[in-house]
């Protein structure tokens, strides 16, 4: 497989190519699904796509938080599974990452810590509350509330 090329915004028509990454990637259907939902629901603020020669081999996407307000939920990320393991993944984030704290953005992530935190995420900071739980709950960026309530978007469900 030849390397892949630079992350770029998503361009139309290419949705059902990254409905293949994602369900490859994570083994079943679901992130397909929510990602569906969110285009929809119009909570995505933006895609971003690794194309290579092969295709499109790594996927990232940007929604809008419903509170704290003008913040950004990073969900989901995939790597196409020939290509895990290989630094994609966290250089993806990681540019993601440099663009939120360049641009005054906050993002907010729930995954491994482990992996997050070497993209440049920081734990959640003390007296946020999230539905989902918050030792997975990661940010970046400008994130100055010290108490805060996260509401994801509605296809997160």
């Amino acid at each position: 497989m030849i390397s892949p090329d630079f992350l770029r915004e998503m361009q139309r028509g290419e949705e059902a190519a990254v409905a293949a990454l994602l369900t490859d990637a994570f083994g079943q259907p679901d992130e397909a699904h929510l990602v569906e939902k969110l285009r929809k629901s119009r909570a995505i603020a933006g895609e971003m796509v690794l194309p290579s020669e092969q295709g499109i081999v790594g996927y990232l996407a940007l929604s809008q938080m419903i509170a704290p307000k003008g913040w950004l939920c990073l969900a989901p990320v995939a790597v196409h599974p020939d290509l895990q393991r290989n630094g994609y993944g966290r250089r993806m984030v990681g540019m993601i990452v440099e663009w939120a704290r360049l641009s005054g953005q906050t993002l907010v992530v729930l995954g491994d810590p482990a992996f997050y935190s070497r993209c440049g995420f920081s734990p959640a900071p003390e007296g946020l509350t999230s539905p989902y739980p918050v030792e997975y709950t990661m940010v970046a960026g400008a994130a100055k509330a010290k108490l805060m309530d996260l509401k994801y978007p509605a296809a997160f469900g």
